[in-house]
């Protein structure tokens, strides 16, 4: 069982994606990054993009701990069946719609997505089937779309070696905790 840690819905329970298709991040990983988020300053008022939402957790937790918009991102027509039931219980504790599910793969939404829209905050949990060169992809669709003191959270296995990242994103944090491993980006200052 999943549940909303902190905020305005805190203590909701959040419906799970049923099978194997998709890998929950668990409530301890979860408080261990919004507590770092917190105390980079990075959630309250963000524009955060939650790309392979799966259940929408992460993203529905950002929107209650005061987000301003969520983007959750997601393929799979159950994970993001079960996506917009979270963010509908979202919005209806917030009384507004913070949260919107978009059914599509990651790269086609961000091709797709107005030029000129940024985020604050991204979240990225890649199937672990996803190679490093397929998030390296999607980091390099994100260069423009980074509004200025954006982070970017991927999450991995731990077993999985840190990706080469590009020159215009710098790591200034890598958390592990058991199976999963954060790395925390942000863009590289000229």
């Amino acid at each position: 069982m999943t549940r909303i840690i902190a905020g305005a819905a805190g203590g909701s329970t959040l419906t799970s994606v049923d099978g194997n298709g998709t890998r929950p991040t668990t409530d301890r990983v979860k408080e261990a990054l919004f507590s770092s988020l917190e105390s980079y300053g990075v959630i309250h008022g963000a524009h955060v993009l939650d790309l392979y939402a799966g259940s929408g957790s992460l993203g529905v937790e950002s929107a209650s701990r005061g987000a301003a918009t969520v983007d959750l991102v997601e393929s799979a027509d159950r994970a993001a069946a079960v996506a917009q039931k979270n963010a509908d219980l979202v919005n209806r504790v917030l009384g507004w719609t913070a949260v919107r599910v978009h059914r599509s793969k990651v790269e086609t939404y961000l091709e797709r997505v107005a030029p000129d829209l940024t985020w604050d905050l991204v979240l990225m949990d890649p199937p672990y089937t996803v190679e490093a060169d397929g998030v390296l992809a999607v980091i390099g669709a994100l260069e423009a779309r980074l509004a200025e003191g954006a982070v970017v959270v991927v999450e991995r296995s731990s077993r999985s070696p840190e990706p080469e990242w590009p020159a215009w994103l710098e790591r200034f944090a890598d958390k592990k905790y058991g199976e999963t491993r954060l790395w925390f980006l942000e863009p590289a200052v000229d």
